[in-house]
């Protein structure tokens, strides 16, 4: 009998048990907002680094379980109901403009800057740098280590040796800087007049700061859709899911075997689309509800459910980001990454903010909040910072951005399909490529300039010195 999986998913719940244990004693934790998973996660680091091997555990298995967890995410995402509360009259258009360009930012900001200090390292310190290393900066940062994990595998082979490890580690840094970060501003921002006072009295909810809720308290998260004789509820989500990914499976199959009759490049195709296979979950995942809508059985989705589950798959996903993490690949990349965790800090901890408090009309220090938080970690980090201020989501911020975010990803998809280039640089010998990234990267950083620009107005460039911009300072 094989208890391998069994071993491994018990040592990460474990682990996930000890952070929510110290998050809810230790002040210091409940103050920066410092999620569960990632105590738990560096737990789980030093563990499949020092102790996991004396007894037979691999960390592989933790890869393994991230790229699946990561397309159950992005399915349970899909899945859900439209939401019936997007506004009717227009007064939410605006907003949606401004999420989009603000979102657009990030990823033109990350990607170009990134391969900018890696083009500048290259030059100077590290000229057998890999290549591709400054897009782990977008791919940490920006999207999450299920993405930097699944992305950046396929660069291994293409001579990035630990590859994926930089990525994670560059996502872990990611949620730090986000749950430290995130906290930092929420307290500058109070003392600077930039949350008003009904949402400063928010952060008295005691509970927020524990992680769980007080004794007899409650709060509805999910709601039962089917009799319990003939499928429980939450097996039926389950169901719904698997079946959506076993269309993913199939439709990614069928696109691998066409690519192959290419010949290599097909080949190499084939590999990267599989990285991404968390698009073609999205994609499924469409057309399994388009089906339900038109058998006229959607209702039976509960939207609390998915998102129980997609809760659960990014917990497990993120301390099995730490896990996976191998120092000693880690280590000969360690001032590269440093670097590159320094610049990504000064595009979301001081540029992120400047130009989303002259960008926004309306919540602009809750909306920066929501795209910080996502700018350096995942949509849960976002709205976890939201939920400091805003914790029954009363403003219309969290809505607002969830419809722009699906905008966002048919422009950065351009990104994705030659997010490869600088690693085949490398492999290919071929310095032409790197720089054709670092040219569209800098195409989409001058797009987002010149669409702030227009959308911001005359407050765009209004007192330059001013870290946060409001109409009182």
């Amino acid at each position: 009998m094989d208890f391998g999986y069994v071993l491994n998913l018990g040592a990460v719940s474990v682990a996930l048990l000890i952070g929510a244990l110290l998050r809810a004693k230790v002040p210091f934790l409940q103050r920066f907002l410092i999620p569960s998973s990632i105590i738990g996660g560096f737990f789980l680091l030093f563990f499949y680094n020092f102790a996991a091997p004396q007894l037979g555990l691999d960390s592989t298995v933790l890869d393994q379980l991230m790229y699946h967890l990561l397309n159950v995410s992005f399915i349970a995402m899909a899945l859900r109901n439209p939401s019936d509360d997007k506004p009717k009259d227009g007064s939410g258009r605006k907003a949606f403009f401004q999420n989009v360009a603000a979102i657009f930012g990030q990823y033109g900001l990350q990607c170009f800057f990134g391969l900018l200090a890696t083009l500048v390292m290259m030059v100077t310190v590290f000229p057998d740098l890999f290549p591709a290393i400054g897009l782990t900066l977008p791919l940490g940062f920006e999207l999450g280590p299920g993405q930097a994990y699944s992305m950046t595998a396929p660069w291994e082979p293409l001579g990035f040796e630990g590859g994926t490890s930089v990525g994670l580690a560059m996502a872990a840094a990611g949620f730090i800087v986000g749950s430290i970060g995130g906290v930092i501003l929420i307290n500058i921002g109070i003392r600077k007049g930039w949350l008003d006072k009904k949402h400063a009295e928010a952060l008295r909810t005691r509970s927020l700061f524990s992680g769980f809720l007080p004794k007899g308290g409650s709060r509805e998260g999910s709601r039962l859709t089917s009799e319990g004789e003939s499928i429980d509820t939450l097996s039926y989500h389950v169901a719904l899911i698997m079946a959506s990914y076993l269309l993913s499976w199939a439709m990614l199959t069928v696109v691998e075997k066409l690519l192959l009759l290419i010949g290599p490049a097909g080949a190499e195709i084939a590999s990267t689309l599989w990285g991404i296979n968390f698009i073609f979950s999205m994609f499924a995942a469409a057309i399994v509800r388009k089906i339900m809508v038109a058998a006229g059985i959607s209702y039976t989705i509960d939207n609390g459910t998915m998102n129980r589950i997609n809760g659960l798959s990014v917990d497990l996903t993120v301390a099995c980001c730490l896990g996976a993490i191998s120092l000693t690949a880690l280590a000969s990349y360690f001032v590269p990454v440093l670097v590159l965790i320094v610049v990504g800090i000064i595009i979301t901890c001081f540029i992120l903010p400047w130009y989303s408090s002259r960008l926004y009309s309306d919540y602009a220090f809750l909306r920066m909040l929501v795209l910080f938080g996502t700018a350096t970690g995942t949509l849960p980090t976002g709205l976890s910072l939201l939920r400091v201020v805003d914790p029954d989501f009363e403003t219309p911020v969290a809505r607002d951005y969830a419809y722009a975010s699906g905008m966002v990803f048919v422009f950065v998809f351009p990104l994705i399909l030659f997010v490869n280039l600088p690693a085949y640089s490398y492999s290919q010998n071929n310095p032409a490529l790197f720089y054709t990234m670092l040219a569209i990267t800098g195409v989409y950083t001058l797009i987002f300039i010149a669409v702030y620009k227009i959308l911001a107005g005359k407050k765009a460039f209004k007192k330059m010195g001013t870290f946060f911009y409001t109409e009182n300072n």
